[in-house]
């Protein structure tokens, strides 16, 4: 049902690589992909978010930063987003995407997950902890 699964920040190099990767790790028939809504193009995993991720034994592949789209939006079946603002710039580019659009940190407290970019190592481990546990939240109601 829902096999293509995209998940969306802001500059698609922090939040949105790391839950990609948390996702195809526990959920490897699934197409799992990210974006940003103000992407930075062509970069990779910010090197602060791959640590935190790496330091958990998550498997970080290069990843290269892309803008979300109306394609990539019609093409999911599922979209994932960090934080309510995130929502509303999705359904602004894609308005018939609305109803597919979640936050990925739904019935977590608190639901939305804020940006750690340029904030210490600290704060990337925190950010790291909430992805994945909304990822396993996420991958409980995907299995049933």
């Amino acid at each position: 049902m829902f096999d293509r699964i995209l998940v969306v920040c802001v500059g698609n190099i922090c939040r949105s690589p790391t839950a990609e990767f948390l996702l195809k790790a526990q959920l490897p028939s699934k197409h799992i992909s990210s974006a940003g809504l103000g992407a930075l193009v062509g970069h990779d995993m910010d090197a602060k978010a791959r640590r935190a991720a790496e330091a958990q034994s998550l498997s970080c592949p290069p990843h290269q930063a892309r803008q979300l789209t109306r394609e990539l939006c019609h093409a999911a079946d599922l979209i994932l987003v960090m934080e309510n603002r995130h929502r509303e710039g999705v359904t602004q580019l894609c308005p018939e995407a609305r109803g597919k659009v979640f936050l990925l940190a739904q019935g977590l407290v608190p639901s939305d997950i804020a940006d750690p970019y340029r904030k210490s190592d600290a704060v990337f481990a925190q950010t790291y902890e909430q992805l994945q546990q909304a990822c396993a939240a996420w991958v409980q109601r995907l299995t049933r």
